[in-house]
């Protein structure tokens, strides 16, 4: 579509303009037009072209951030915690809310590491499963459905969980958990509408 734009701004010539008065100046007039009408088209080729080469399908922003996540999950639910960290920067930043048992802020993998060892390690049984990944800019929101038996406990432990992970040259540099995941879609300045 684009080519036969151009194509046909290229043919396009001053003489078939007949009845001009000063057929230069017009000429030079619609030549600076097509000229700038080439270079947008040109700047909407380079910004839409992988558009139209994957025939409409857009290819996600952090798609293979995004996968790292959801097998960063699994290894989770697996109880391998070198695994799970591995998508994350050395120097990760670990949020997790004040009000809970393990709450607060982690630095660095050792740190991250020892923190989700030791909260694994009170799962009897259990998982957090992903249920949906949000890109909005440089961060991936994953809400996620957690149902956990902790030891010495008889009763299950269940809800919607959101983790906004902000990621910076391929690596996750911070994540920061939250509880309501209106808060995290807020926080990650992502829409509503983007999460349905």
């Amino acid at each position: 579509m684009l080519g036969r734009e151009v194509k046909h701004l290229l043919m396009t010539r001053t003489e078939s303009f007949p009845g001009r008065r000063n057929q230069s100046c017009v000429g030079s007039k619609h030549k600076m037009l097509r000229l700038r009408a080439i270079s947008v088209l040109v700047q909407v080729g380079r910004n839409y072209g992988p558009r139209e080469r994957n025939m409409g399908k857009l290819t996600p922003s952090l798609a293979v951030e995004t996968e790292a996540l959801r097998e960063a999950y699994a290894a989770l639910n697996r109880n391998d915690i070198p695994e799970a960290v591995k998508s994350f920067d050395p120097q990760i930043e670990w949020i997790e809310p004040p009000e809970y048992p393990a709450g607060g802020t982690y630095h660095g993998h050792a740190r991250v590491k020892a923190h989700l060892s030791q909260a694994r390690s009170t799962w009897a049984e259990g998982s957090c499963e992903p249920e949906r990944f949000i890109v909005a800019g440089d961060k991936i929101i994953v809400f996620a459905y957690v149902r956990v038996r902790l030891e010495h406990e008889m009763e299950w432990r269940e809800g919607g969980i959101a983790d906004v992970y902000t990621f910076r040259n391929g690596k996750a540099i911070q994540m920061r958990h939250f509880p309501d995941r209106q808060q995290a879609l807020e926080w990650a300045g992502a829409k509503a509408s983007d999460a349905t």
